[in-house]
């Protein structure tokens, strides 16, 4: 079979495109993933507070953006009545600790959400979990005397069930000395009282 000049000059062409587009062949652009910013813990604070075997209430902090600013949530869980709750709060200030109290002995437990609202000033946000809700119980700020003398680098603390707030303040006598200044705070219904107390 003989394969004439017309035929071979077609053959030749053909193969010339192909070789053509095979070395223009453009390589696939190489596709970049940035690594997704997956983070560990979505929420900022969480703490599981066992009141007793069953009951347990878990406070969850999230927000994104600026840390101060956000919500928190308290999950109640008693397996026993297989009752479940929950109370979502807006927060002004970091969560930093929770704890369980029955402070004014009412059988009813008391949850307390303590907030870092400035870069060292805490304050209490205090929830009481009675019939089947959380009832708010405003905890007090300092007065004006109290306020006088404060300069943050508080601690709240419980000792022998009873809570209280110290913060160094300068000595009255001596400028150069740093005390505590140390207030017990008492619950009576749905008021706290404070009483300055020595350390």
């Amino acid at each position: 079979m003989k394969i004439n000049k017309f035929e071979t000059q077609h053959l030749l062409l053909i193969a010339g495109m192909l070789l053509f587009f095979a070395c223009n062949e453009e390589k696939p652009q190489e596709i970049k993933v940035e690594n997704a910013r997956i983070e560990k813990n979505p929420f900022h604070f969480y703490k599981d507070v066992e009141v007793k075997p069953g009951l347990n209430f878990e406070i969850v902090s999230w927000g994104k953006g600026v840390d101060s600013v956000g919500g928190y949530q308290i999950l109640m869980s008693d397996s026993v009545k297989r009752s479940y709750k929950s109370l979502a709060v807006e927060r002004n200030g970091i969560v930093n600790d929770a704890w369980n109290m029955d402070l004014d002995n009412d059988g009813n437990p008391e949850i307390y959400v303590q907030l870092l609202t400035k870069k060292n000033s805490l304050d209490l946000n205090v929830f009481e979990y009675a019939g089947g809700g959380f009832n708010k119980i405003s905890f007090p700020s300092l007065n004006w005397a109290q306020r006088k003398s404060y300069s943050g680098n508080d601690k709240f603390f419980i000792k022998n069930g009873d809570l209280f707030r110290s913060f160094p303040v300068k000595d009255k006598t001596d400028s150069t000395k740093i005390i505590s200044e140390v207030y017990q705070y008492k619950l009576r219904g749905s008021n706290f009282s404070a009483s300055q107390v020595t350390p």
